[in-house]
């Protein structure tokens, strides 16, 4: 009698969920946009649960196209609570402020999540935020900005790899001094590719030792397929994943973009 009706609450749990995962996808960006506003694209967006606490964006004014990727803490409901909020300050700050830099939009962001969440540095809070990788292009496409919260830009300019590092800060509160996000000004090339991603793939255990895929094994896979057709790579990404994988469970959400300008 107990175990029909735990089923039953299960189901009725599980159910609601999967809802919240279709309001979920129908918050994130459609496809369109990164197919308008680039030569070629690819996104890996595989939640670990139904609900994930990874999010990609696009927007734009006149002037700029904006993107990002990233990653609420935590996974699954409260993940992807953090995450819808993510999405609708992101939106709020392009729709309200004009020549934003990417650094400003990662300090208004983290200003306006703080407040939302009554966060206050106390010992013993709750520390939840999210780390971000945020790019303003111009639509020029001549000159591009990046500002980071821990996670970097990834961006091979005539077959030249390089890495700029996110700040070591996380958008929301932190135990430490509130400093300003560093704002990376690049200029850019038609051709140029570059690849926004969560940590969920380099920290999936696998391969023959149930070990860390290890982030230098993840840059070390993009310089091998960076010129490839986008989809192409999309596909490369998620077989390695599946396979190093194997038996063992997903850890994380794993989110990646690829993008060539």
């Amino acid at each position: 009698e107990r175990t029909s009706e735990i089923e039953a609450k299960k189901m009725e749990i599980t159910s609601s969920i999967e809802y919240a995962g279709r309001i979920q996808k129908a918050i994130l960006p459609v496809e369109d946009h990164f197919r308008e506003s680039f030569a070629d694209y690819f996104i890996l967006y595989k939640p670990r649960d139904i609900v994930s606490g990874d999010f990609y964006w696009i927007g734009e004014d006149d002037k700029s196209i904006f993107f990002t990727v990233a990653d609420c803490t935590g996974h699954g409901v409260p993940g992807a609570f953090m995450s819808a909020m993510g999405i609708s300050t992101l939106h709020e700050i392009i729709a309200h402020s004009r020549n934003l830099q990417a650094n400003k939009v990662l300090n208004l962001l983290r200003n306006k999540i703080v407040k939302a969440l009554h966060q206050t540095g106390k010992t013993g809070e709750m520390a939840d935020g999210m780390d971000i990788a945020f790019c303003i292009l111009s639509k020029d496409r001549k000159t591009m900005q990046f500002s980071g919260a821990f996670n970097p830009l990834i961006i091979v300019q005539a077959g030249e790899f390089r890495e700029y590092k996110g700040d070591r800060m996380p958008i929301g509160i932190h135990h430490g001094k509130e400093n300003i996000f560093t704002n990376y000004k690049i200029d850019v090339n038609r051709g140029d590719t570059i690849f926004l991603f969560s940590d969920g793939f380099a920290s999936q255990f696998g391969g023959p030792d149930g070990a860390k895929y290890k982030k230098a094994n993840f840059k070390d896979l993009l310089t091998r397929i960076y010129f490839k057709p986008m989809i192409e790579q999309r596909n490369i990404l998620e077989m390695e994943l599946e396979n190093w994988k194997g038996t063992m469970n997903q850890i994380d959400d794993v989110t990646i973009l690829g993008l060539r300008i």
